[in-house]
């Protein structure tokens, strides 16, 4: 028993890695020698939590009862999933389509509900697929091996050394000093670093990252407003500037993890998808090609919505703002020999995902990203530390990985997997032929704003994660490049800005108390709004141009 409770503590843990972030990474970020920044964010949070018991640490003690939701959907996807075993059976659906049907109803309903830990219900395609005639066991578990799966692990340990070593604080603080004390130009700047950082580390864990210096300069602006007199109410919640700051933040780590494969999950499984389905690799370069002009237009456009029409900014300079950098900045020394490496691995590695497939590949003709992320991680693994006994990478820091979207991943891959071998896909197309008189921009409307709407009440990976092969069967039906679809549903995953339970970077700065529900969903709806005609926009005219012809 002791055992059993044991394993069950892990899956739930393991649950917190996929909805916000490791505890691990937390404490890499908030532990050790605490900055100027970090202590403030402490005595900023005690000060908040007595406000509306909003937590920024994550619970020390998890529950296991189930609340009731999770009650709810415990006897729910079971009970779909029987339903639809007997009681579904349109014309033209193979007995093994239907029964894949009701196993996506069941995982779907655990999925969103969280009625056992997500990673644990991705287990379950092993499991049915095998029981019920669908797929072999090894047929299954061969998706959870996916090579896209070790190169979101590969990528995930260069990031975690990052963080080990405090690099990526000295990257943001350098792109932030740059800016200047303007309160406009301030939130550019966090907004900047933030959406960079996202290319490469978790959207969460950047979010984290930035949030106690967003709280340290929020804090050094309302008393500068305070010692000179000006009129404005500086008060959690009612701070244009501490509101449009941490709302900045969190978006621009959404936006930025859109520009990488790596940058966040949607991106990694949407490419692990068409892989599956259609024996087609997305470049690490290709994807940027597409994503990286996104973020560099987007975060601008946001910014300029947050500060110029959602919370106008009255005050043009402060004082103190940038001595708070510097503070930082000299609070981290010089760089030293860990962090020179790292850099340099990272680097290698970027330019390495970058020129792959028209250098590299006329070189060395079996690399891939997956190869590449590992050898940047084994080169961590293998260079001794100066400052520490160990390694530059050691395994106490691997043990970190978010196992629990891994498994998400192969998850949604079997899923996939199994929705294309028992003829689910085509049942699906075909009952989509009336359709195909609908004007394209109303087809992208309806996909990017169901999902949308979806995503901003359930996990965005596990959405993704499901509606992938459905899109794909859907653009089979319509006649249309799968990828054009699934890009489309890529991006409405991954723009959604109303809630904090939207996307874990919302959570994470709504817990700060300096934005109030109705501020968050007041500026997120129109920003929703926008991303979805902006989507509409890129999905027709640029992504043909990147991925058209990559599906022969």
């Amino acid at each position: 028993m002791t055992y059993l409770k044991s394993f069950w503590s892990q899956m739930w843990h393991w649950n917190d890695q996929v909805k916000v972030l490791p505890k691990s990474l937390l404490s890499l970020l908030t532990g050790g020698n605490s900055s100027a920044a970090e202590k403030l964010a402490v005595t900023e949070k005690t000060k908040i939590t007595s406000q509306n018991g909003a937590n920024l640490e994550p619970e020390q003690n998890k529950k296991t009862n189930y609340n009731k939701s999770q009650l709810i959907g415990l006897f729910t996807g079971p009970s779909l999933f029987l339903l639809i075993s007997f009681f579904v059976s349109p014309e033209g659906l193979p007995i093994e389509a239907a029964k894949v049907l009701a196993i996506v109803a069941w995982v779907a309903t655990w999925w969103v509900t969280e009625a056992i830990p997500i990673p644990l219900t991705s287990l379950l395609p092993i499991i049915l697929f095998p029981l019920f005639g669908i797929m072999e066991t090894g047929e299954v578990s061969a998706s959870y091996g996916d090579s896209l799966i070790f190169l979101f692990a590969g990528s995930f340990m260069i990031a975690l050394t990052m963080e080990k070593w405090n690099l990526h604080r000295r990257i943001a603080l350098g792109i932030i000093s740059l800016i200047g004390t303007n309160p406009s130009m301030i939130i550019l700047g966090f907004m900047v670093a933030t959406g960079f950082l996202s290319m490469w580390i978790s959207n969460t864990a950047t979010t984290m990252l930035m949030m106690p210096m967003a709280l340290a300069v929020t804090k050094q602006v309302s008393d500068s407003l305070e010692n000179n007199n000006i009129n404005v109410d500086t008060t959690p919640g009612q701070f244009p500037f501490g509101t449009a700051l941490m709302l900045g933040t969190a978006y621009a780590a959404t936006l930025g993890g859109f520009g990488t494969l790596i940058g966040a999950p949607a991106n990694t499984i949407l490419a692990a998808t068409v892989k599956s389905l259609y024996s087609v690799e997305i470049s690490f370069a290709r994807w940027m090609l597409f994503g990286v002009p996104l973020v560099v237009i987007l975060i601008p456009l946001v910014w300029l919505y947050l500060v110029k029409i959602a919370f106008p900014m009255k005050v043009k300079q402060i004082s103190g703002g940038r001595e708070i950098i510097r503070q930082e900045q000299k609070s981290l020394g010089q760089m030293n020999f860990e962090e020179k490496i790292v850099l340099t691995v990272f680097t290698l590695t970027a330019l390495a995902w970058i020129t792959r497939s028209f250098i590299l590949k006329n070189y060395i003709p079996g690399i891939d990203d997956t190869i590449i992320a590992l050898i940047g991680a084994f080169i961590l693994f293998l260079v001794p530390a100066k400052n520490k006994a160990g390694n530059i990478l050691d395994w106490d820091t691997v043990m970190k990985l978010p196992w629990g979207i891994l498994w998400l991943f192969g998850g949604g891959l079997a899923i996939a997997a199994g929705i294309s071998n028992s003829g689910l896909d085509q049942w699906i197309g075909s009952q989509l032929v009336n359709f195909t008189d609908v004007p394209m921009w109303i087809t992208l409307a309806l996909i990017i704003g169901v999902i949308t709407l979806l995503t901003e009440f359930t996990s965005n990976t596990a959405t993704s994660t499901m509606v992938y092969p459905i899109v794909a069967a859907a653009a089979a039906a319509l006649g249309t490049d799968p990828i054009i679809l699934m890009v489309a549903a890529c991006m409405g995953a991954t723009f959604a800005f109303m809630f904090p339970v939207a996307a874990p970077p919302n959570a994470i700065v709504f817990a700060t108390g300096y934005i109030k529900m109705s501020s968050m969903a007041k500026t997120g709806i129109w920003l929703n709004l926008g991303a979805i005609i902006l989507s509409i926009i890129i999905v027709s005219f640029l992504v043909p141009l990147i991925f058209d012809g990559l599906i022969p």
